[in-house]
């Protein structure tokens, strides 16, 4: 079916359940008219780096996470009923020759980073395979691209082996905020080992890259600020956050001891505080717990005094920083952060400030072996990838609160 054809379907099925409700839902855009303004869209905003073909219009990405009409589905607020459209269309991806076009696999690819960088690497026309086990990823965020003939999703735990021929591999899976993360200690580190086992074993036998995502979390409470690649850390290895810092510090020890043995060509992109569309709004994280806090009315909760410090890097960022870094031929880890860096409480202030909120800001005790300061050293980034973060955080911000509002109007979250 063409996409004319089937975008004409969905905006006949619309206008009819729009006449039969007596509810106004509107038209929903098609890709045909997305298609038709490709061309205009590359000339105005883009994200990606043109060294490594990734560039892709942002208005695009916009279509798929911030939606003015949901693409497949019909939200009815009196009856709290959803009607879900089919047949879809997808959005136009680039068309690749075989020496160019990969296979790719994303693993926790449904979760709130992978989601992001599945979009952007289905965008630049490669196939991609996705495993995710669901635990803090959701289908809702790769609904758009279920069918796609480039696309393919597996429900699947990294814990236990699993055999495909890839030319990359992206390993994200991993729960990562502390209530995810602390929900199930022992999973945390197992999905760290085990798991990481399982790809680098993937990665030497059918000889992919592997990227590995560490986090800022092996430099636990640091001693050092900001934090570069080269210093060890200080963190607590009993400590309620020890089954994912002491986690992730392994995952690295396993992706370069199979480096040093094996040969597999590896990568680490070490990342920092993270935010955009997608959070999970119970996922305890700073940015979603404020938003959503504001949007409802209530007060915003800081843990401790409010002065220890974060740096926040909007989710297009991270993405152009991981796929630069896969394309790139260097093996030592790299810090993928922001480093302009806030206060916890200027940040309460910032979302309160973007909601339009009158919600006052509340002080409980600080958790256990809370880092006190946080800030990435991105010399090696900048120098190595020419990669640098281009979002303002208030830009980043607006575009996370706009996501927030659309959800809870579409009743997916309340």
């Amino acid at each position: 079916m063409s996409d004319q054809s089937s975008s004409k379907i969905i905006s006949e099925t619309i206008s009819n359940t729009s006449n039969e409700s007596g509810n106004n839902f509107g038209f929903i855009e098609s890709v045909t008219d997305i298609n038709n303004r490709k061309d205009n869209l590359i000339k105005t905003e883009t994200v990606g780096h043109a060294s490594v073909k990734s560039i892709v219009p942002l208005e695009l990405l916009r279509h798929i996470y911030l939606p003015q009409k949901p693409h497949d589905r019909i939200f009815d607020p009196t009856t709290r009923t959803i009607s879900y459209l089919q047949p879809r269309s997808y959005l136009p991806v680039n068309s690749l020759i075989q020496g160019e076009k990969k296979r790719i696999l994303v693993t926790g690819g449904a979760g709130f980073v992978g989601s992001h960088l599945v979009d952007r690497l289905m965008l630049i026309g490669h196939e991609v395979i996705v495993l995710d086990n669901f635990f803090t990823g959701r289908k809702n965020n790769l609904v758009h691209w279920i069918g796609h003939p480039n696309f393919e999703l597996i429900r699947h735990d990294v814990v236990d082996p699993f055999l495909i021929e890839v030319d990359q591999i992206y390993h994200l899976a991993c729960p990562a905020s502390p209530p995810h993360y602390q929900y199930n200690p022992i999973k945390t580190v197992k999905t760290s080992v085990m798991g990481t086992i399982n790809m680098l074993g993937l990665a030497k036998r059918v000889k992919a890259r592997f990227l590995l995502t560490s986090t800022s979390e092996v430099y636990g409470d640091p001693e050092e600020h900001p934090q570069a690649e080269t210093y060890w850390g200080h963190v607590n290895p009993i400590g309620p956050r020890a089954c994912y810092d002491e986690g992730k510090r392994v995952a690295e020890t396993l992706t370069y001891a199979y480096m040093h043995q094996d040969s597999v060509d590896v990568r680490v992109a070490r990342i920092f505080n993270t935010f955009g569309p997608r959070m999970n709004e119970n996922d305890g994280r700073v940015v979603s717990n404020f938003i959503m806090q504001a949007l409802k009315g209530e007060e915003l909760t800081i843990y401790g005094d409010g002065l220890q410090t974060r740096s926040f890097q909007y989710v297009h960022d991270l993405v152009d920083g991981l796929i630069l870094l896969m394309n790139k031929d260097y093996m030592e880890p790299i810090n993928l952060g922001n480093p302009d860096e806030y206060t916890i409480r200027e940040f309460a202030e910032l979302i309160r400030n973007e909601v339009n909120s009158s919600s006052k800001i509340k002080t409980l005790p600080a958790p256990t072996d809370d880092p006190k300061k946080r800030r990435p050293d991105i010399s090696r980034a900048e120098q190595i990838l020419g990669w640098k973060p281009r979002w303002p955080v208030k830009q980043g911000i607006g575009e996370t609160v706009k996501y927030f509002k659309r959800q809870m109007e579409a009743g997916l979250i309340g």
